[in-house]
Order: structure tokens, then sequence, then C-alpha cells
């Protein structure tokens, strides 16, 4: 047999149950970014790998990063993430901007890591930002936000929790173990691989990190110390912020989240299933030296991103994914009886549009018994037989696919009578 050409690997084919999918989550996070008032946006899938060299970190962009020269040689990549790009959008037109800054956006996004159960090289991010404020308030609402799209997706305290810290009380903690400054970027590294490696191997790289016995024990201490937030005036009002949008038992304290990348710099969060099965379904934090970093003036900002893959995983886990995703988008089913009808049920079709009703025709004239196996597969609720007998008495046989029933009705009357079983 022929060999067939595959995909690329680490990328994904998207049928039309699993665009479906893919755009059920667009518009859910549209609708809760537009719900917080929050403006769409977007940005090149190409940029400099500069852009990403002085902050990202030397893991994503040595490893994870699909880098290239183009033609006159400047190394390009396919966007990893989207926070520089912002940060850069945002120093190019800082005079002109009108802040605070509420952006959204959803798009795709490239890294070179190996594919596995809920991590592909090619995956859809939203992304959402709150820039030019440095407040507990403005941290509570992108906590909230991110806990709202939980509970709208139908995802319930009990299945998913955001946890959260505090990069600056970490440091302040850090600093109190007599753990030196120029070693804290490696500890936040231990600290971020916690849950990814052995006791026996996360010990040992905190020897390689240069921690003494003592300062292990301590941080030991630390990281089991799940009311050291209380410690923080900032965290203490985080909490009761996002306890007075009753979304509270949504988010817990967690000292052991203190993400990756090394362009945060105080609160910090991630969105887990409570299984452990699923880690950072969502994730991100306060990054208030980024804009500067990339030619800006200094600008505050916090935000998170959110895979679609990870999340749809989680959804389908709790059963949460919509039960019709994949339906055709037609609600009515044209039936084409004969040849001679086929015009009619053109002129039918088309009347049915222009009334907002998502219609389609059968292509053929078949069978009505396949015609009708179609547009039930295909999850319609309605098809309706134009033969003979009816065009002579200018009327039209509705029957509901769900049921079984049938009825003729006028021809005049056709879209009022739909709209009442559409209803």
């Amino acid at each position: 047999m022929k060999s067939s050409i595959q995909s690329v690997k680490g990328t994904r084919d998207f049928y039309p149950e699993d665009m479906a999918l893919r755009n059920f989550l667009y518009t859910s996070a549209r609708a809760v970014s537009e719900s917080f008032g929050y403006q769409e946006w977007d940005a090149p899938f190409l940029e400099t790998i500069e852009l990403y060299a002085a902050k990202s970190g030397e893991e994503l962009v040595k490893e994870q990063a699909f880098v290239f020269p183009d033609r006159s040689g400047e190394l390009i990549t396919l966007r990893p993430e989207l926070t520089p790009s912002l940060a850069r959008l945002v120093a190019q037109r800082q005079k002109q901007l009108i802040f605070p800054l509420r952006w959204w956006t959803w798009g795709p996004f490239w890294r070179y890591e190996r594919p596995q159960k809920g991590r592909t090289r090619e995956f859809f991010l939203w992304n959402i930002d709150l820039i030019g404020v440095d407040s507990p308030q403005a941290d509570a609402e992108m906590i909230a936000i991110a806990a709202s799209f939980l509970r709208q997706a139908g995802l319930s305290p009990n299945q998913v929790n955001i946890l959260v810290n505090n990069r600056q009380l970490m440091e302040s903690e850090l600093s109190a173990l007599g753990i030196p400054g120029e070693i804290r970027k490696d500890v936040f590294k231990l600290i971020d691989r916690r849950d990814k490696l052995t006791s026996k191997e996360w010990e040992a790289y905190a020897v390689e990190v240069g921690l003494s016995t003592s300062q292990l024990e301590g941080l030991k201490a630390l990281l089991a110390n799940t009311n050291l937030w209380r410690r923080s005036p900032r965290m203490v009002e985080i909490f009761d912020l996002i306890s007075g949008l009753g979304l509270r038992d949504y988010v817990q304290y967690a000292p052991n989240i203190i993400r990756g990348l090394d362009y945060y710099t105080g609160v910090v969060f991630e969105a887990w299933d409570k299984d452990g099965e699923f880690r950072a379904i969502l994730g991100g934090g306060r990054y208030d030296n980024l804009v500067a970093d990339v030619g800006g003036d200094p600008l505050p900002a916090i935000g998170f991103a959110m895979g679609d893959l990870v999340v749809s995983l989680v959804l389908k886990k709790f059963g949460c994914l919509p039960p019709d995703l994949g339906a055709s988008p037609a609600s009515v089913l044209v039936t084409l009886f004969d040849e001679s009808s086929a015009a009619l049920s053109f002129q039918i079709a088309a009347r049915l549009r222009s009334s907002g009703i998502k219609t389609a025709v059968y292509p053929e004239a078949a069978k009505l018994g396949r015609q009708f196996k179609y547009g039930d597969r295909m999850g319609m609720r309605l098809a309706l037989i134009i033969g003979p007998d009816e065009q002579a008495q200018k009327l039209v046989t509705v029957k509901d696919l769900r049921t079984g029933e049938q009825r003729s009705i006028p021809q005049e009357s056709l879209e009022q009578t739909l709209e009442e079983y559409l209803v």
C-alpha cells in the first residue's frame, strides 16, 4: 500500500469536532475576558529570538524555541509565548496608550518539546493581562478571571484549584534563611522543580545549587508551611478580595508555586486539578520589569496564559465538555425529494437563512431515509420534506429528527413554525 504523508511531529489535525472544541474554548475565554472589560489584540507569529533571550529563561530560548535564520541571517523564532511580544507592543506606543490596559488574545504558539499527554509542539493559548497598575486589586482581578473561567466551564472547586504564591514573600523568607541573592534565581528553579523530581534528585539539585544542610532543611519547612501567606499583607488583601468575589473556594496558597520564567516579580499562580494528574492548566503572575527590559519605561503588569490542550483533557476528565461538539451548525435540513424539486428546496433554504435559521440542503436526490439518517447523525433538529404532494398544496412537511413526529404546514408560515420548534 502507498504510505500516506504524516503531519509534522507534535502538531495536531483539527477535524470538525476538534475545531468545535477549540472554538468552544475560544468563545468561553472571550466571554470571560469581555465580562471583565478586556480588549482583544494579537501579535506576529514570528519574532526575533533577541526578544526572548533577555528574560524568558535559558531553557526556553536554547531548548524549546523553534529558531531559524531568515534570508538576511537574522535569527527568527516561532513565538513560544506571548508576554515578551506584549511588552514590546506596549513599549512601542507607551505614550499613546490609555492605562491601565486590559488586553487578551488567543492564538497559536510553538515549543520544541517532547510530545506527550497534555503537551504538543504546536498549541493554542489564551493570554490575558492587566498593565499599568501594581496593586493587590489588580492581582486579585487576574486570579478572579482565571477562577471565573473554570467556574463557567463547569469545573468545581472540588475538581480544580488555583494555587497562589508571591515571589517577593519567598525572597524575604529565603533571605531570612541566609540564602545569598546571587543564587536566588537557582533556588527559585529548585522550588519550581520540587514536584518534577524525586526527593533524592531534588536534594542533590539543592546541593548543586549551593544550599547548606541547614538552608535545605529551612527551605523544606518553608515549602510545607501553607499559612506562610499570612506574613504578607498584600497576600492577605488579595485573598480577602477574592473572597468578596465569591471565588475563594477556587483559590489556595501553595508555597511550592514559583513559576519557571525569569521575568516574574511578585504574585504567581497556577491552576491544578485536585488529583494532581493535570498541573499548570493555566499559569501566570506579576512581571513588573518586562516592558522596561524591551525598551519602554518601567510599567507594572500581571497576566496569565492557558493552553487549549490541558484544559480540554481536564474538561473531558470531569465530563464538562458540551454534548453537541462536532454537530452541524445547521439546525434544519431541507431534503431533496428529486431533481425536479431541487430549485424549490434551494429557494426555501435561502428564505430560512434570510430569517436567521441556519439551514443545510441535502446535496443530491436520495432516499428520504438516508437523508433523515444523515441529518440525525449530524445533530440537526428538523428535516423538511417538499415532495410532489407538498408542492401541489404549497405545504412543507416538518419532521422532528429527535422524536420522529412530523406535520405539514403552509409554506408561507414556515419561518414562524420553525422558530417555535427551535426555541
